[in-house]
């Protein structure tokens, strides 16, 4: 063998038999492992970049009124200083349903004028939030219809208000 072959071989059995410098553990837990969605609700909020969902943890959503009265409630202080506002004003009724992961919003007060605007984003996101909460649906299965007497918006999925 030649010298360099020589060193290179020394080398590499130098570097075999060392190894990688970390010594074997015993197994550890890493806990249980996060399974599903979160439980907490989020609510939707309009801003200059666009429609933010922000959580409201420990608000337990029995029906969609809850979620409405939580939207209406609009955005805390410190939400309102991070740029965040509603666009969705109070109507005298609001009713909502939903059949197998299906939404209807029905609302007088609505206009299907502008239906991608972020006040519709703001309805469409939090009810198909409060969808998955209370049914269990697939956030990906979740369509939104909003009626207002005869004019029909949708349907909808939160994720074409969120990519814009």
């Amino acid at each position: 063998m030649t010298r360099p072959r020589t060193a290179l071989t020394c080398c590499v059995l130098a570097l075999v038999t060392t190894g990688c410098g970390i010594r074997p553990t015993g197994v550890t837990s890493g806990g249980t492992a996060p399974s599903g969605i979160s439980n907490n609700m989020r609510i939707y909020f309009a801003s200059d970049s666009g429609l933010r969902g922000v959580p409201r943890p420990g608000r337990k959503v029995e029906d969609f009124n809850v979620a409405y009265r939580l939207l209406l409630d609009g955005p805390t202080p410190e939400e309102r200083g991070d740029g965040l506002a509603s666009l969705v004003t109070p109507d005298k009724w609001l009713s909502v349903t939903s059949r197998h992961g299906s939404v209807t919003i029905n609302t007088p007060g609505y206009s299907a004028d502008s239906p991608q605007d972020q006040s519709t984003g703001q309805l469409v996101c939090t009810f198909a939030r409060a969808e998955v909460l209370l049914h269990g649906t697939r956030p990906d299965k979740v369509q939104v219809t909003i009626v207002a007497g005869k004019e029909r918006a949708g349907p909808y999925q939160c994720q074409q208000f969120l990519s814009h």
